[in-house]
Formats: C-alpha cells, sequence, structure tokens
C-alpha cells in the first residue's frame, strides 16, 4: 500500500502519516526518511516536535536532504517508509545553501521519486499544500510552487491511496476500500 497525504500545515498529517507508516509495517522494519534540513531555529524547533511525536514508534530515521533514491541502500525495501516531506525534498533539491537555483531539481525529483515507488512497495509521502493562493510571488517562489504542484501530482498517480489533511480531517480522494482498512486499524 502506498499513501499520499498532503494538507495545510498544523493540520495533524504528519501525525496521521506516522500512525499509517506503523501500521503498514506489522512487524517489519519502519522508516522515516527525514528530508528537512533545518536552515533555522524555527526549522530546528519542527525537526524536534516531529522527533518527540516519533518517540516510541520504532522508526529508524534516515536523514536523506537530496537524491531520495539513494535510501534504497541504506535500508530494506521491504520494511514501512514514512517520507516527510516532498516539499522539503523539492526545496533542498532546488536552492543551495549558497542561494544558487538549479531549474532541473524537479525533473531529478520525479527521478528519484519514482525509482522509490517502484521498488518500495509499503509507503507514506506527506506533502504541504502550499500552492493555491492568490499572492503575488517571485519567479523563484512560482518555479518552486509549480515543481512542488507537478510533485504532489506525480506522486498522487503512482499511489493507491491519496488524503487531503483539512483541519484534522482526513479526505480520500483516492482509494477509499484500501483506506478504510488502514483507518479502522489506527484509530
Amino acid at each position: 500500500m502506498q499513501i499520499f497525504i498532503s494538507g495545510g500545515c498544523k493540520n495533524g498529517k504528519s501525525t496521521y502519516a506516522e500512525r499509517a507508516a506503523k501500521f503498514l509495517s506489522g512487524s517489519g522494519p519502519l522508516y522515516y526518511i527525514a528530508t528537512m534540513d533545518a536552515g533555522d531555529k524555527e526549522d530546528e524547533e519542527r525537526v524536534k516536535r516531529h522527533q518527540k511525536s516519533r518517540e516510541g514508534m520504532g522508526f529508524l530515521t534516515i536523514e536523506q536532504y537530496r537524491d531520495i533514491e539513494n535510501i534504497l541502500t541504506q535500508c530494506n525495501a521491504n520494511g514501512a517508509f514514512l517520507l516527510d516531506s516532498l516539499t522539503a525534498l523539492l526545496a533542498n533539491e532546488m536552492f543551495s545553501k549558497d542561494g544558487s537555483y538549479d531549474s532541473d531539481a524537479e525533473k531529478r525529483a520525479i527521478k528519484g521519486l519514482s525509482k522509490i515507488l517502484d521498488e518500495i512497495p509499503k509507503i507514506v509521502v506527506v506533502s504541504d499544500y502550499i500552492y493555491n493562493d492568490a499572492a503575488l510571488y517571485d519567479p523563484l517562489t512560482k518555479a518552486y510552487r509549480k515543481s512542488l504542484a507537478t510533485l504532489d501530482r506525480f506522486v498522487a498517480t503512482k499511489c493507491n491511496v491519496v488524503l487531503e489533511a483539512t483541519y484534522t480531517q482526513i479526505i480520500v480522494h483516492k482509494g477509499r476500500d484500501i483506506f478504510r482498512e488502514v483507518q479502522n486499524a489506527i484509530y
């Protein structure tokens, strides 16, 4: 089962994703693919909150900020995975710490995601729904938002369950029958 969950900030999607990945793992290995490369105090606090929420759940953390397909050399693909998040992964691929911009980041991320989704049968992928407001943005932010939307659509197409977290509610967009099994097990 491959699950994609998207939604706005601070609406419960990471907590839900943790529980879903734990369910998928059964008694097998459980991996947390951390993609946020903390760049400031706010990021560091978010990382700490996520680490605390996973305490005692049995996650083995793999930090993979770029080149997501490299996780396949670090773990057992038959385990269950939580990739959190596409949002941070794309930012890391697209923008270097030196301020440079990589226009091929979207293609590279899709290639890596395609590889892991083809090889990992049990995965939950999290993304942030940040691209539908009407604000005006600079060209690089527009390019990032457009690329994130492309990644989200790609992953949603590959996964057999697609969920949207909104105001602590889960909306099922794809795989309703499969989703019921997960929902019943984690709540």
